[in-house]
């Protein structure tokens, strides 16, 4: 069944900075995170975050950083302000740079081990007693602390000095960044209108001779031109490799007839993430075979989608994935990633937001659909070493269901180059 088609308004601005209109509100979007953030510790009774991850830093305080893990985190508290723990350059520099953030100190690092077993155990020790002293002269050292993003070395250092009410943070992170404020959900928008630009881009620009991996260099190129933050090759898949969602970009030559399709996921504006899936025909009309594919694929996204409105339960929309069995294969879980809906957000490469719904669990652990959060439909069919069909969709869940927000044409299988 078709889903209603809803309009909540495409954006109305670009990506540059005007004082004659309301643009993205960077300030208010911070603000309205780390509120989000502490309403949700408050409800499980935490009083601090300690985050190492770098998307959760970012959704609480606004800040990039240096890439490698163990080097910078945060105290990120429920009722005092935050500290941040920089990493090098990081640290000289952003303090006037961003100046939301009111503390800041140098972050002791450890490069996941790197330094060895001895200078590494010696660098946690180090930022457990700081972490410590900082909880004490609060006096939350015995409060509950939701610890994310550190190494087991950190964690045993951490308990070593007195920080002993330890609870994971993921959950609570996840439940925070499930509901997007309209911020977030434009930034959404604006990174759906880059991939609208990369996908013509691959449309105008493919052709035979050409290698996936080739193909890729232009597309990682496309996302920059039109205002990625963060752009990469994505995942190109063409003709007897279509099918099973295994290795992409391995080099092979593009052939008149191909089947294609790219996983342009991961493509970043304001750090929040792309996840959108389109299936070509290179030079040639697809065959009857595929269009049957196709007509299929799109049929059971467009199902799904009607399911996902306010209040809906997720196992209903769970319901319309095709089961293992179908493709011969034992266990839902050979389907894990293939065939599901997911939670989109902060992190090109930080994994899925709530809600995750699927054939492997999302039946017999249903969760409701909330206004507010924007999740990617994707599912494919076709044949091992034939070809496939495949599609994917951004959609918004609104007071009055779902609103598709990736806009490239999805009707049919397009033959390309344009």
């Amino acid at each position: 069944m078709p889903p209603k088609v809803i309009d909540t308004g495409r954006l109305t601005y670009g990506q540059a900075t005007a004082d004659w209109q309301e643009r993205l509100n960077v300030d208010r979007m911070r603000e309205e995170r780390a509120e989000r953030a502490r309403q949700v510790m408050r409800k499980y009774g935490v009083a601090v975050l300690l985050e190492a991850s770098a998307p959760n830093i970012r959704y609480l305080t606004g800040l990039i950083g240096f890439p490698l893990p163990q080097t910078r985190y945060c105290l990120f508290f429920a009722d005092h302000p935050t500290v941040m723990y920089e990493h090098n350059g990081w640290f000289h520099q952003m303090p006037d740079q961003a100046p939301w953030i009111k503390e800041w100190r140098p972050a002791r690092g450890w490069l996941a081990g790197a330094p060895g077993q001895e200078a590494s155990r010696y660098q946690s020790k180090l930022f457990a007693g700081e972490i410590a002293q900082e909880l004490k002269d609060r006096g939350l050292l015995d409060e509950k602390i939701a610890v994310g993003g550190l190494d087991g070395m950190a964690s045993a250092a951490l308990a070593e000095a007195g920080v002993s009410n330890m609870t994971a943070s993921a959950p609570l992170m996840l439940e925070a960044r499930m509901i997007k404020t309209p911020d977030e959900i434009d930034c959404l928008k604006m990174v759906a209108a880059i991939c609208n630009g990369i996908w013509f881009r691959v449309w105008e620009s493919v052709r035979p001779g050409m290698s996936d991996t080739e193909l890729g260099r232009i597309v990682a190129s496309a996302g920059y031109e039109f205002g990625a933050e963060f752009s990469h090759t994505a995942g190109w898949r063409s003709g007897p490799m279509t099918f099973e969602q295994g290795f992409s970009n391995s080099g092979r030559l593009l052939q008149s007839g191909d089947l294609m399709f790219g996983s342009v996921c991961g493509f970043t504006y304001m750090g929040y993430s792309s996840c959108t899936i389109r299936t070509m025909s290179l030079l040639k009309k697809p065959p009857e075979k595929a269009k049957d594919w196709y007509k299929e694929v799109l049929e059971r996204v467009d199902t799904i989608i009607s399911e996902i409105k306010p209040g809906a339960s997720s196992d209903m929309a769970a319901r319309h994935f095709p089961p293992a069995a179908k493709y011969g294969y034992k266990l839902e879980e050979e389907l894990l990633t293939a065939e599901n809906g997911h939670g989109v957000g902060l992190g090109a490469t930080s994994g899925y937001d709530y809600p995750i719904f699927n054939r492997q669990w999302g039946l017999k652990f249903p969760v409701e659909f909330q206004e507010g959060m924007v999740v990617a439909v994707e599912t494919r069919e076709g044949e091992k070493r034939v070809g496939a069909a495949r599609l994917e969709n951004m959609v918004v869940v609104t007071k009055d269901g779902a609103e598709i927000i990736d806009t490239f044409p999805r009707d049919e299988i397009l033959v390309a180059p344009r």
